[in-house]
């Protein structure tokens, strides 16, 4: 659904996955990056375009037990202009949403 809300505001979209050959090329690219692999550390800071926006989707565990996300955090915020933390970056937005359409749904239902 991103990538179709992105296409119709006439962004240029390139939708990449864990099999995509050579992902860093793609993602050296992008002005905005959003990953949702579903693999730790999948995006590393040689691979984001310096200033680039980097919104980590993704909801992982490392070897310590700790949540993280598809990003390395640590290293991709010094090149990033912009970074989402796991967690505590797009959880919170995600949980608000869901219950302004639960509200809409409830509304709609009810008549």
């Amino acid at each position: 659904p991103m990538a179709l809300m992105l296409l119709q505001a006439n962004a240029t979209v390139t939708v990449c996955h864990s099999g995509t050959a050579d992902l860093a090329a793609h993602t050296r690219m992008a002005d905005v990056i959003v990953a949702a692999v579903g693999k730790r550390d999948t995006v590393r800071a040689d691979m984001v375009k310096p200033g680039a926006i980097v919104i980590d989707v993704g909801m992982n565990s490392n070897d310590a037990g700790k949540l993280c996300g598809d990003v390395d955090f640590e290293s991709v915020r010094e090149v990033a202009g912009w970074i989402t933390p796991v967690p505590g970056g797009v959880g919170p937005m995600t949980r608000a949403m869901l219950l302004v359409n639960t509200i809409e749904a409830t509304e709609r239902a009810a008549g």
